[in-house]
């Protein structure tokens, strides 16, 4: 069992303790790892075994109770099975019917359920995890490349001093600040990174974006055969169990809550119930739902089972990433990681991670280290983004600043891209306008010059084709660790010059996600654009360690920036400064989105 403090979170008295939990200091008995996670025996034994029998098969008669009411409805449980390792959509009781639901609008929910779909959670045990079904299969079967290894295999020690090494103008005091500092609200992210050059060949890796709550973990190698838990462990083991030591054990059970990437969601949600020896909750949280299957009563996460009964939660890890503050409470007494802030800050809010940036950076001024970003113009209004587009010589990129997964991105190149933009219907008021990085000839003009993509090294066509680089780190009271890493690469490769196929697109040669929403709302992914840390993919985006440490330290700075952000906007009284948010972002129909 987790230990357990008697706090409100609320009240802002949750802060983690600064008494540092390495893993190594955790116990568990085989049959699983040598380092355990706690060293309580496991209590009425015999009842987990009696409660995991029921449940079974309380959950087996409500299928057949549900296949028998149905029987009649046109089901595509083939295409979902074959499409099972590939699917990051939603299939919340796959063995129902799936209904088709008008076509969204651009904000409108991932998923559109129908009223008698009623959603609930479901019970995890230890035992549960299964690589083939939390791993694409190529993952499986990949070997690590010897220099991820090695990077991984450094240290933050050695990371310093190779970075120091090689920037000299950067102070090593500084840069061991930053690589031990400890989130307070941040533990868990992700940054995107493109790897770019200049006219000059100065090549370095710049910040896209930062996201809370990232995916990653089915897109990465295992470094070691016996490691069969991969990053999910790590993930765990390191920030998420910080966090549960400090939850109070009356209030209930553990629980994964997500709205997509169910492969990693239920992955987290199976190591969770092995490495804490006890059930773990597993229920999907959509935007859509009329009857979700999650409720907060003061304060406390409450989650339905299949016969309708509620179960309050002590601790949640959270996957849930479609505009997250508007069913999920800033102040909760179950403490929940990351928690909401994080995303209003920055981690799911570009808006407010470009001030984040620019704050942070002048704390850094003098010190050689700095987040590194194309240039950003906040709070722009639909009708000034041809000025700011002409302004940076009719190449930008426009962001709504809320969306993630690729939507709300319109790369600008010429005026067509451009008109569509301004047809099209936009939630929100504000948006991004930033500098396009795209080939030598075809880049935004600002005071820094030109930056253009590096791109994959020339295939036997003489291709080369934009990638990007996720990192995803995670922190403790020992500071930051590299978790896992994986690069996508964009559909078409890069023309020399626009007009030498004026049929393709920008987005086609510049957009690298991979998550896809199709006319109904529902995701889906193309897993043929990933390139994997494994010895084939690897060297095909021209990288060395380095480079990988360059991304790793700007991950960090980036992380570090949007925590900082989090504790100006919810200071140690756990209230939200609401009129600085407003200021910093005046956007009021965010505003009046955002659930206290």
């Amino acid at each position: 069992m987790f230990t357990a403090f008697l706090t409100n979170q609320s009240a802002g008295d949750s802060r983690i303790s600064q008494t540092s939990t390495s893993p190594s200091s955790l116990k568990l008995s085989p049959p699983y790892i040598d380092e355990p996670f706690t060293t309580e025996p496991i209590q009425n034994e015999g009842n987990i075994l009696s409660e995991k029998k029921a449940s079974l098969q309380a959950q087996l008669n409500a299928d057949l109770a549900f296949k028998r009411h149905f029987e009649t409805s046109d089901s595509d449980t083939d295409s979902d099975k074959s499409n099972s390792t590939t699917n990051e959509t939603n299939p919340s009781n796959s063995e129902l019917p799936k209904v088709q639901p008008s076509p969204p609008t651009e904000d409108s929910a991932p998923v559109t359920m129908a009223p008698h779909q009623q959603n609930f959670g479901k019970v995890v045990y230890g035992g549960e995890f299964e690589a083939e079904k939390h791993f694409y299969p190529r993952v499986l079967n990949a070997i690590i490349h010897p220099s991820v290894a090695s990077f991984f295999q450094l240290g933050n020690e050695r990371i310093i001093t190779r970075y120091t090494h090689l920037n000299p103008q950067v102070k090593l005091e500084k840069l061991t600040e930053c690589l031990s500092y400890q989130p307070k609200h941040f533990r868990w992210a992700g940054s995107d990174l493109f790897n770019v050059t200049t006219a000059s060949g100065q090549k370095q890796m710049i910040i896209l974006e930062t996201n809370s709550c990232p995916s990653g973990q089915k897109s990465m190698p295992l470094l070691s055969d016996t490691q069969e838990f991969g990053g999910y462990r790590v993930v765990l083991e390191s920030a998420f169990q910080e966090i549960t030591d400090h939850a109070d054990v009356r209030l209930g059970d553990l629980a994964v809550i997500c709205d997509k990437n169910v492969m990693e969601a239920t992955g987290y949600a199976a190591v969770l119930a092995d490495i804490s020896r006890e059930k773990v909750w597993y229920v999907e949280y959509q935007i859509g739902d009329p009857d979700p299957p999650v409720k907060w009563v003061e304060g406390v996460l409450q989650i339905r089972d299949m016969s309708g009964g509620w179960h309050s939660i002590r601790a949640c890890f959270r996957y849930v990433t479609q505009k997250p503050w508007n069913r999920i409470p800033l102040n909760t007494r179950t403490l929940v990681m990351n928690q909401i802030i994080c995303c209003l800050a920055g981690g799911r809010n570009k808006m407010m991670a470009a001030r984040a940036y620019d704050f942070y950076n002048a704390e850094l001024i003098d010190s050689g280290l700095a987040v590194r970003i194309p240039k950003t113009i906040n709070n722009v209004t639909k009708s000034e983004v041809p000025l700011w587009l002409n302004s940076m010589g009719g190449h930008a990129v426009l962001k709504v600043p809320y969306s993630n997964a690729g939507q709300g991105v319109y790369t600008i190149t010429n005026p067509q891209e451009l008109q569509n933009f301004l047809d099209a219907d936009h939630h929100y008021d504000k948006f991004i306008v930033q500098s396009l990085v795209g080939n030598a000839s075809w880049s935004s003009v600002t005071r820094a010059g030109k930056f253009y993509h590096a791109g994959t090294i020339p295939d036997r066509r003489n291709h080369t084709y934009v990638t990007d680089l996720r990192m995803m780190v995670t922190a403790n009271n020992g500071g930051f660790r590299p978790v896992c890493i994986y690069s996508r690469r964009a559909k078409k490769p890069l023309l020399g010059h626009l007009e030498d196929d004026p049929s393709r697109t920008s987005w086609e040669m510049l957009g690298t996600n991979l998550s896809v929403k199709d006319s109904y709302g529902n995701w889906s992914t193309e897993p043929e654009r990933l390139l994997l840390m494994d010895r084939k993919d690897f060297n095909q985006l021209g990288l060395a360690v380095d480079d990988l440490i360059d991304a790793y330290i700007q991950t960090c700075l980036a992380v570090i920036a949007i925590d900082k952000m989090c504790k100006k906007l919810m200071p140690e009284d756990g209230t939200f400064n609401f009129d600085l948010f407003r200021a910093l972002n005046p956007d009021e129909t965010l505003l009046n989105e955002i659930l206290i």
